[in-house]
């Protein structure tokens, strides 16, 4: 947390107000001062320069700063700009000519800005105190390079001017050597501190005003100034971003003391220096070549001479530290050395104290404590002290060295040290000497508390910040030392005899130590459980396992025995599973870890644990299996199907094949006997198909009602083929579930990788290749071709746009005429479906009506067909009221059981008056197959409506001629199978006889479908059929050509 967080008085969220209150005021003075009159331009800048000095007062205030003697350097320096700004505003003229020369507003901007570099000197060395030599160098390289440039840009060409006298001339060096010096503090404070708002708001508003000042000089070497251009922004921002940097809560810890690394030669500030060091020579060579002479030889000189010198010096400080740095990493290799080879925590602080005097500077004073566990924070020696539990949790959130003054230590440990306590932190700051904490952290563990003390190092900053890496691998080592010797020592004391046998005549485990000649030198008493009662001393380990396993066992200790002693540990060995014999001659399965006790003189051999694991083996290999298997059927599931599929495919040993099995009407099954039976029929599927199979194929239930198969080797798809047709015979055959038998076949869809790149492709083509096989009927088999794709790709999209044509009027009807054949008067109408497609065209019902059985649009389509026949009959019953035809529907099976089909055909006659006699429902036998009462229920209710019910397509389907007695029906169609060939075929002639005269036998009336020929309509009339229709009469019509081909008829009559 900031420290000004723990500010008192002022809330936070006040300081926030003021500040952006101050922000917006600013911003509209500025605005003012652009847009405003020019007569208004002296006040408004008095504004904006009273208010930046205002502001930082009242941020002192506000915020109460560590360093309030500096804000009041900064004070007083705005105080002089905004009076310096003020005396050069009292004597500017109104255009753009140069103002005239005064001595006041130069003087007093000058005295600002000492002000504000004693601020800024103040702020950098209270947060940094030493002098860093090669910051200065560089700093030297760059202010000589931009002086320079200064000079040859404004001040030589100021000079130049005859109105400059020597006050004058003093002043223009002045001008451009304190901005650089300004500027020069600001990168120095940057570095110093930490980087917080009211730091970057301070070096920005300093960055603008040097930039703005620059520009400023160079054009009065012109003798212009511009009143209210973009020029003035950068002596705003310097009040604006000052008084900002004053509010901002974070201006309270400018100048904390933080502990200063050494600083690298970053790329940018390499890039710095060399464009500094370039600047002379790129100054000589623009006169020599641009200007034809050498104006300014002597500065260029001089200037150069004088960066050579501190480039060199800057290379011989480089060297001296390259020396040292060398010397103190050999002496920290000799530390880490003597770290390793101590004993105790005293011989860790010896070879400390060697380690620290040797990575700090030579002849540096420092003192350092050592402090580990205990009972409270006190030294015990020169080197050592405790630290007690409580504390550890403190040390352990520090997480990196950390700077510590004297007021911070408690007073015994601050004592030890040499470290000044004092409740001054301002003085504390400038003391010079601080401490550094370095946490001794073993490792990186969130589970448990790694930290085994602190190192603490007290010296003066400059040697403590040159060393502080160094330090930190010091402490490091210091950390594993004083681990490795408290290890060495709970070692020590777990070697002890009572302790080890207080622990292994305690453990469940069984211990055995196991001598050079494999035999048995110690058993702990737990292995009478294992074992049973037999004395194990003396014996051979070997002897009690599985004799299927010795020959492994057997390479296991040898692969052991070879190796170096001390060598064998469980992260590297690990573990294994044996097999046991105990004495009744049963198998345990034990888990051995080995550890290698050789070369301890208590031990001496190899140490085994073992641990019966049976149960725990037995339990995972159950789960195992049931993670990887059906429940019901005891085969393979989705999961490992997949495995074995992706094995199976990536070993390339042949043709690979994936069956998907789906019985047919399984659901009837369940539905009908209950799902116990159903769960039966699975089993015995499940069976029969791994009968079917070879030992290495995989029968898989994904579930409900789907199967699955892999042949991972075929020889070619034509084996795979086989495999699916003795699948389809074996489950052709009726099953026994509870007295009952049952016929449940099955389809399958076959993959092969003949076609086939990867997993994800063969599962797919099954898929499509199982939808082809149950669109084609039952107990059948399709292997993907393909084709497959293409057609039900096409399939899907005709079912999409049928479904889209019913919404939106794409269907249509029409009206073949039924005539007696007598005198050809029109009796009824069959309404015929027909679908105007956008793309295809007219479409007859054969091209879609599977389709629309398939995805259940038959009942949509069904229901908009009868009503609208409906009204059609309704239309042309207003022209002939009595002797008005019927209109013929086609009523699919689906449609028929579809609940509330009578109340619709109620409710349509109703809506459009039409009398029941004049609508006849065409049903096809496929409705008739199945013992559903509420069928034959429907059926009877529709007659008792008076509408007539006729058989289409009559000897073409599965039925014999026996339901015709059960079946309520009015009228029997006979299919064109049979008229067509009525006129060349005797037999045929003779079987449509049959079937008019068996018709007339049940009071049925007969209609011919079908004639096309005069000869066809005499012989059917002849044989005693009495209606017809066909190409004869008429082709379909749509309604309002039906309706004139009726008025016709009805003329011709």
């Amino acid at each position: 947390m900031p420290p000004w967080r723990h500010l008192s008085g002022v809330s936070d969220a006040t300081r926030r107000l003021v500040l952006a209150a101050f922000a917006v005021w600013m911003a509209v003075l500025t605005a003012v001062y652009y847009v405003a009159p020019l007569s208004w331009r002296l006040g408004v800048w008095t504004a904006i320069s009273v208010s930046g000095a205002g502001a930082v007062l009242v941020g002192i205030r506000l915020n109460r700063p560590r360093l309030a003697s500096a804000w009041l350097w900064f004070f007083a320096g705005l105080v002089f700009y905004a009076a310096s700004d003020l005396s050069f505003n009292l004597t500017l003229p109104g255009g753009p000519a140069r103002p005239p020369l005064t001595l006041s507003d130069d003087i007093l901007l000058l005295i600002g800005v000492i002000l504000v570099a004693i601020a800024l000197v103040k702020f950098t060395r209270a947060a940094e105190p030493r002098t860093d030599r090669p910051a200065l160098i560089d700093a030297l390289v760059l202010v000589l390079g931009t002086g320079l440039l200064a000079w040859v840009l404004t001040v030589e060409a100021r000079f130049a001017q005859p109105h400059v006298g020597v006050i004058t001339g003093i002043l223009l060096i002045a001008y451009p050597v304190a901005d650089i010096i300004v500027l020069g503090l600001v990168a120095r404070l940057v570095t110093a501190v930490r980087l917080t708002p009211a730091v970057i708001l301070l070096a920005l508003g300093i960055v603008g005003y040097v930039v703005a000042d620059a520009l400023f000089r160079i054009g009065r070497i012109d003798d212009q100034w511009l009143v209210r251009k973009p020029l003035d922004l950068g002596y705003i921002a310097l009040y604006a971003l000052w008084g900002a940097a004053a509010l901002a809560p974070s201006m309270h810890g400018i100048g904390e003391r933080r502990l200063a690394r050494p600083r690298e030669a970053t790329v940018l500030r390499l890039v710095i220096l060399g464009i500094s060091a370039l600047i002379p020579p790129a100054i000589l060579l623009y006169e020599t070549i641009g200007l034809g002479t050498v104006r300014h030889g002597v500065v260029i000189a001089i200037s150069s001479l004088v960066m050579f010198l501190l480039v060199m010096a800057r290379l011989v400080n480089l060297a001296q530290r390259l020396r040292e740095q060398i010397g103190r990493e050999r002496g920290l290799r000799t530390v880490t050395t003597a770290l390793v080879a101590a004993a105790d925590d005293e011989g860790i602080a010896d070879a400390l104290d060697v380690g620290i005097r040797g990575v700090l500077a030579p002849g540096a004073s420092y003192h350092f404590l050592l402090m580990t566990q205990g009972a409270d924070a006190k030294p015990l020696g020169r080197h050592i002290g405790v630290l007690p539990k409580s504390s550890l949790e403190a040390v352990r959130r520090l997480g990196e060295p950390t700077l510590l003054s004297g007021g911070e230590l408690p007073r015994p440990i601050a004592a030890a040290l040499g470290a000044r306590r004092s409740d001054d932190d301002h003085h504390a700051a400038g003391s010079g000497k601080v401490t550094l904490a370095l946490p001794l952290i073993v490792g990186q563990s969130d589970k448990e508390d790694t930290t085994v003390g602190v190192m603490l190092v007290a010296a003066d900053e400059r040697p403590l910040a040159a060393a502080q890496d160094r330090l930190a691998v010091l402490a490091s080592q210091a950390a594993l030392a004083i681990d490795r010797v408290a290890l060495s020592e709970q070692l020590r004391k777990r070697t002890s005899e009572e302790y080890f046998r207080a622990l292994v005549h305690n453990a469940a485990d069984v211990i055995l130590i196991i001598d050079s000649e494999d035999r048995i030198a110690y058993a702990s008493p737990s292995a009478r459980a294992m074992f049973g009662e037999v004395d194990l001393a003396g014996t051979n380990l070997l002897d009690h396992g599985d004799p299927a396993e010795r020959e492994r066992a057997e390479r296991v200790f040898r692969r052991i025995q070879d190796r170096p002693v001390g060598s064998v540990e469980p992260d590297t060995w690990g573990t294994t599973d044996w097999t046991l014999r105990r004495p009744d001659g049963t198998a345990a399965q034990v888990e051995i870890s080995v550890r290698d006790l050789r070369a301890d003189p208590t031990v001496r051999g190899l140490v085994f644990t073992l641990r019966d694991v049976t149960d725990k083996r037995r339990l995972e290999r159950e789960l195992t299996h049931r993670a990887n298997h059906d429940a019901l059927t005891g085969l393979a599931n989705r999961t490992l199907f997949a495995e074995r599929m992706q094995k199976a495919i990536e070993a390339r040993r042949g043709v690979v094949g994936v069956l998907f099995i789906d019985l047919d009407d399984f659901k009837v099954v369940n539905d009908t006997l209950g799902h116990a039976s159903g769960d039966q029929v699975l089993k015995a599927v499940g069976r029969r198909i791994s009968t079917a199979l070879r030992p290495h194929d995989t029968a898989a239930r994904l579930g409900g009602d789907e199967f699955s198969v892999l042949i991972d080797d075929a020889a070619e798809p034509a084996d795979v083929e086989d495999v699916a047709d003795r699948i389809i015979r074996a489950l052709r055959e009726p099953y026994s579930i509870g007295g009952n038998l049952i016929s449940c076949s099955a389809s399958i869809g076959i993959g092969t990788t003949a076609d086939a790149g990867d997993g994800s492709e063969l599962l797919r083509q099954a898929d499509l290749a199982l939808y082809v096989a149950k669109g084609a009927g039952k107990s059948q088999w399709r292997r993907y071709q393909p084709e497959l794709h293409t057609t039900i790709v096409e399939r899907l999209e005709l079912r999409t746009e049928l479904d889209r044509a019913i919404h939106d009027g794409g269907l249509a009807l029409e009206y073949q005429p039924i005539v007696r054949l007598g005198d050809g008067h029109a009796v009824g109408f069959e309404a015929l479906l027909r679908w105007n497609h956008p793309t295809r065209g007219r479409l007859l019902p054969d091209a879609f009506i599977d389709v629309a059985e398939e995805s259940g649009l038959i009942v949509p389509i069904g229901e908009w067909v009868l009503r609208t026949a409906i009204a059609a009959a309704a239309t042309w019953r207003k022209g002939q009221p009595y002797g008005a035809p019927y209109v013929a529907v086609n009523v699919s099976a689906r449609q028929f059981r579809t609940p509330g089909f009578v109340r619709l055909v109620k409710r349509e006659l109703a809506a459009n008056k039409l009398p029941p006699s004049c609508l006849m429902l065409e049903i096809t036998e496929s409705l008739l197959l199945r013992d559903d009462d509420q069928v034959w229920d429907d059926l009877a209710e529709v007659r008792r409506l008076g509408v007539r019910v006729a058989i289409d397509d009559f000897g073409t389907g599965y039925s014999s001629l026996s339901y015709l007695r059960h079946v309520p029906l009015d009228v029997l169609k006979i299919d064109r199978l049979f008229t067509g060939t009525v006129a060349t075929s005797t037999q045929q002639r003779a079987l449509v006889d049959g079937i008019v005269r068996l018709a007339h036998t049940l009071g049925l009336e007969v209609v011919a479908e079908g004639i096309e020929t005069t000869e066809e309509r005499e012989l059917l009339r002849r044989i005693g059929c009495p209606y017809g229709q066909g190409f004869l009469f008429s082709r379909p019509m749509p309604l309002p050509d039906a309706l004139r081909w009726l008025r016709r008829a009805e003329l011709a009559a």
